[in-house]
């Protein structure tokens, strides 16, 4: 929805194509801006009827959050996973969301059939119940921009848990979540599992207690299906990372190469807000790759494969997503160029020109080796697990995740069989000032546009009777699993009552 200008007339959305905004700016300096709507007490009432809007009309919405902290790190790589689910919950009933991410993106079919228009929301929350909030959390989200007075002066108040009274008329974050199920859109995410888990317990209803009741009513809740762009990533597009900063990346600049050759791409279009809304709207820019580095400079192992460095902005090596993604590109084609050298030889040895070599095909993603320090993947996810002060590539104020599982603001997440995904962007070695971050709301945005962009070469839309993607259709992805968890109703479990209760009321009501 195109917000009003001061005259009353709508404002003309803007048009981005192909990662490059339309304007009269020489092409060196065109850029994309994303304009992200910070919502909290004091404009939640005036902004309801946009949110609503937007999330109705949407044909997929965008979900990330901000949290308050984890608990135990070892416990959310448990190798069992309804006991990894166990301590995902305690961490869900313990702590909070701080902030809430929404980006809505609707398809303009009479303008493209790949132009979305997109709006983007972040929520400051205040959960006015007791819990935990970790020490080293608040100090990475204070490093990055969270700005903790405007939180617990302007944040907006919810509980967590079961309803209290009648709450389904009311203008409030649950409600706001019961009409995003009343939407029965098709519901994205990155790295998921920890989203589902503290989205149901602080918005929702008290968490069942096993892992098979809590799928089973994540089923009726989403019946357009789950969408995890991690699992996407890695497992579809077969990113060498999948981090988020990086597949946002990645997808950018493939869409770019789209785009130039003439192919079907990915258009955006957003919003022109109004001079009365200035106040409340962050630009955040998506610069187009860098075409010139001063110096050249070697990518750091660590970052370039998990989004994480335990050195941070102090790290000698380079943290550039556009680098790592350039030295990446130039190894697969090196591999490639080897390998068909490699069979040239095999063929002319055996005489047989259609023989391939053994091995040559892959069942599981590519992925990096991580040189350096002789680290097993698992002792990198211990360490990973055990450093909360690790920072996810994206910008936090640019970008969501990853370490692979440690903080989502502490989330966990996986490059490969799993380090912990920290929030924030060690990629930026300047920190951007606190008043200007978004972090739930721009990740939300760039888990949107992965999904948004490998969409683009399906068949079937999010509206049709079809699943969507269908790969990647209800299965969220599990740090240091090879398959994902995949989010049905099996005949051996049955739907929480307090779930029933809940659907009682949504289509009761609605």
């Amino acid at each position: 929805m195109a917000a009003d200008s001061d005259d009353g007339a709508a404002s003309a959305p803007a048009i981005s194509d192909g990662g490059v905004s339309k304007s009269t700016k020489p092409v060196e300096e065109l850029v994309v801006q994303v304009p992200v709507v910070d919502v909290q007490s004091d404009n939640f009432k005036e902004m309801w009827p946009s949110l609503l809007l937007a999330i109705k009309t949407a044909n997929f919405v965008a979900v990330d959050t901000e949290l308050s902290g984890l608990g135990d790190r070892k416990s959310l790589l448990n190798q069992c996973i309804e006991e990894r689910y166990k301590a995902v919950c305690h961490a869900a009933r313990t702590r909070s969301i701080l902030s809430l991410g929404l980006a809505c993106f609707k398809q303009q079919p009479d303008k493209g059939e790949h132009l979305y228009l997109t709006q983007v929301f972040n929520l400051t929350l205040l959960c006015m119940e007791e819990y935990v909030i970790e020490p080293k959390s608040v100090q990475f989200l204070v490093q990055h921009g969270f700005n903790f007075n405007r939180q617990y002066a302007q944040g907006i108040p919810y509980h967590k848990g079961n309803d209290k009274g009648d709450e389904s008329q009311s203008q409030s974050v649950r409600t706001l979540f019961l009409e995003l199920i009343r939407a029965r859109r098709p519901l994205i995410l990155h790295n998921g599992l920890i989203d589902l888990v503290f989205l149901y317990q602080n918005f929702y209803a008290h968490l069942p207690e096993s892992l098979g009741t809590f799928t089973a009513d994540l089923c009726e809740m989403f019946p357009a299906g789950i969408y995890d762009t991690k699992y996407a990533a890695e497992f579809h597009a077969r990113f060498v990372a999948s981090y988020l900063e990086y597949a946002f990346r990645k997808c950018e600049r493939e869409n770019s190469k789209q785009r130039a050759a003439g192919s079907p791409h990915l258009i955006l279009e957003f919003c022109n807000y109004p001079s009365s809304m200035r106040a409340h709207v962050d630009y955040r820019c998506c610069m187009p790759p860098a075409t010139h580095r001063p110096h050249s400079t070697s990518v750091c192992d660590n970052f370039s494969a998990y989004g994480w460095c335990p050195l941070g902005s102090q790290c000698p090596r380079s943290h550039d997503i556009d680098l790592i993604i350039d030295t990446d590109e130039a190894a697969m084609k090196d591999k490639r160029r080897r390998r068909r050298r490699k069979e040239k030889r095999r063929r002319a040895l055996l005489a047989q020109p259609g023989k391939q070599t053994s091995g040559e095909a892959e069942d599981g993603p590519p992925t990096k080796q991580v040189c350096g320090d002789g680290l097993k993947a698992e002792e990198i996810e211990q360490e990973v697990a055990e450093d909360e002060t690790s920072n996810q590539p994206g910008s936090e104020q640019g970008h969501k995740n990853d370490l692979e599982m440690g903080l989502k603001a502490i989330k966990p997440e996986t490059a490969d069989m799993a380090a912990l995904e920290a929030p924030g962007n060690q990629a930026s070695p300047n920190p951007v000032p606190a008043d200007g971050l978004h972090r739930a709301g721009f990740d939300a945005f760039m888990t949107g546009y992965i999904m948004a962009y490998m969409g683009v070469s399906q068949g079937p839309q999010p509206c049709s009777s079809e699943p969507w993607l269908p790969e990647c259709h209800n299965k969220v992805y599990l740090s240091g699993k090879a398959v994902p968890l995949t989010v049905a109703k099996s005949q051996f479990s049955r739907s929480s009552k307090a779930h029933n209760q809940k659907m009682k009321l949504a289509w009761g009501s609605s």
